[in-house]
């Protein structure tokens, strides 16, 4: 069931919404709760969304042997209204007693639990901060931790995940006794954190290699893997080898890479938008000033693949 009122923003409060978005959502709740076929559907994706505490979901699909990765929340009419913007939310709020549940049941400790779950607020600040509008950019990625498949350990996320066929060839190569299907930690960078330190990067995979074992016992994990527009080798044609970027590039094995380029990647996490000129766009660090460039000179940016062992 959707709270109601202080308990919603309370709620909302808990996954780190930011507070003109709670005041909106809560206030635009009360037309929720008199749409009765939105209400089921809200109640039906919970059930569907977060699995019991004994590893089963609403579909009877295992979360514990099988990995499922995000699934697509249901979207409302828009003839809904504007609440509609809000359901991924909604369905969160909603969802955020039978979450707790299953990391007691892992023994996920609390400030873990809390600091994976304020993902929610940082989609929603994206999302007004790309579109000026309410909502959740990107509503299937909290799917990830609301089914205890994504922890907030440190300065990185961490997603239990499985080796794909090219990583797992590279892998293969290097002498690992592991390949396609095994689990691996996907590694990811959130913004809105602060700087990617080598110090905090080091804590984060510490907690990590403590966290899984205790907490995921039944799965073994012994490689991270990223794929991110931070680990483009280009960048070290711009960037001083002491920088942030290149001092994490610098912990993976990487891979070749892909044959299409993704431009509009690190110019959406730089900036913030893509849909200003390039030339309106702020050139007052390093960073900025490499990705405009590079693309002034012709060139293009990937998304990088790599590996490292844990």
């Amino acid at each position: 069931m959707l709270p109601d009122g202080d308990e919603l923003a309370e709620a909302l409060l808990d996954l780190g919404v930011p507070y003109e978005d709670i005041d909106e959502a809560v206030r635009l709740s009360r037309r929720l709760a008199a749409d009765s076929e939105a209400l089921r559907l809200l109640e039906e994706t919970v059930a569907e969304l977060v699995p019991e505490a004994d590893g089963t979901g609403g579909s009877g699909r295992s979360t514990t042997a099988g990995i499922l990765g995000p699934i697509e929340l249901p979207e409302l009419a828009d003839t809904a209204g504007p609440y509609a913007r809000y359901f991924p939310l909604y369905v969160f709020a909603a969802a955020l007693p039978r979450t707790r549940a299953l990391h007691r049941a892992r023994g996920v400790p609390e400030p873990v639990s809390r600091r994976t779950l304020a993902d929610v607020g940082r989609c929603v600040a994206l999302h007004r901060r790309r579109h000026g509008t309410g909502g959740v950019l990107k509503a299937g990625w909290p799917t990830l931790h609301f089914r205890g498949e994504l922890y907030q350990l440190g300065r990185l996320q961490f997603q239990r995940t499985r080796i794909g066929g090219r990583t797992g060839a590279s892998l293969a190569a290097a002498g690992l006794p592991v390949g396609p299907g095994d689990p691996a930690l996907a590694l990811h960078v959130p913004d809105f954190m602060g700087p990617l330190t080598a110090e905090a990067v080091d804590r984060s995979l510490a907690l990590a290699r403590e966290f899984f074992p205790r907490h995921h016992p039944e799965e073994r994990y012994t490689v991270a893997t990223c794929a991110s527009w931070l680990l483009d080798p280009q960048f070290k044609r711009y960037l001083p080898a002491d920088s942030h970027i290149v001092r994490f590039q610098d912990r993976f094995r990487l891979g070749p890479p892909p044959a299409e380029p993704e431009d509009a990647v690190p110019v959406r996490f730089v900036f913030g938008t893509t849909d200003r000129p390039w030339e309106r766009l702020p050139r007052d660090t390093v960073l900025q000033r490499a990705v405009l460039d590079h693309l002034r000179e012709g060139g293009h940016w990937f998304v990088g693949h790599g590996w490292l062992p844990l």
